[in-house]
């Protein structure tokens, strides 16, 4: 076997070509919303929402409706209470997630555990992008066309959100609806990630690819495009290797993630030195 008819073979099955098409998605939606998040400091508030999404999937699916609901409600009412948390009480933002996102997925593995079903929930927690279904693909379209549309559509005023809200309260901005329309642009990259990479790893897409473009360089225009071509070259490395592997399709989209952070960290390293 030739090496060209290595790197199309996996590709001339239709559920490789769905297994790509849903992880390009995620990952582009979740890396370009990375981005702000590194600049805002909110990585661990992704870490939050994707776990917290946990009890609402699973609870989603004893009532029959879709996993998306339950995701979208519990994540922003994850939100919501580890605001009411910090506002309410002397803890610190950090303490509030931490109490709030493990409480929210250790209930979600509880109800994983003891929920009767045909179908394996454990799918949830580490993905199944090999076996989506045509549901699943329209669901992920649509989300990921929704946030990657107010992205763009607002990508100024975030911007000026990240680097300096008092200035952006000053020039008129709703510094608090801004943050609320991120807060819930987060649960929506969180349930299309879901359907890629599972509650466990969806957090490494919202987090890598946005780091991996924050070291590579020091402006936003360039980290929005960098950061979505590091998701997909890893979303198309990690299922093609999986594939000649056979090994877990998410598991390798996220590794791949990690090597190229890790190239872009020593990329940024010699040019330190250099300069």
């Amino acid at each position: 076997m030739t090496w060209w008819e290595v790197l199309v073979e996996p590709w001339q099955f239709e559920f490789m070509q769905r297994a790509l098409l849903v992880t390009v998605l995620a990952g582009v939606v979740a890396a370009v919303l990375s981005c702000w998040l590194v600049l805002i400091g909110w990585s661990l508030m992704g870490d939050a929402v994707s776990h917290a999404v946990l009890p609402g999937v699973v609870l989603s699916y004893l009532v029959g409706a879709p996993f998306a609901v339950g995701a979208l409600v519990f994540g922003l009412g994850a939100v919501g209470l580890i605001g009411a948390v910090r506002e309410t009480t002397r803890l610190k933002e950090d303490t509030a997630i931490g109490v709030v996102f493990t409480t929210a997925f250790a209930v979600g593995v509880v109800l994983v555990s003891t929920t009767p079903s045909q179908v394996d929930l454990s799918h949830i927690l580490f993905g199944n992008v090999l076996g989506v279904s045509d549901a699943d693909i329209v669901q992920v379209v649509v989300l990921a066309a929704v946030a990657l549309a107010v992205l763009v559509a607002r990508r100024r005023d975030i911007t000026l959100y990240a680097f300096d809200r008092v200035h952006a309260h000053v020039v008129g901005l709703p510094v608090r609806r801004i943050g609320a329309m991120l807060l819930l642009l987060l649960a929506l990259a969180v349930v299309v990630a879901l359907q890629a990479v599972g509650v466990v790893l969806a957090v490494a897409m919202l987090i890598t690819p946005g780091a991996t473009a924050f070291l590579l360089t020091d402006r936003i225009e360039r980290m929005l495009v960098v950061a979505p071509l590091v998701a997909t070259v890893c979303a198309v490395a990690g299922i093609w290797t999986s594939y000649l592997l056979d090994a877990a399709s998410a598991g390798l989209v996220v590794v791949f993630q990690g090597l190229a952070f890790a190239v872009a960290y020593v990329v940024a390293r010699r040019r330190e030195r250099v300069r």
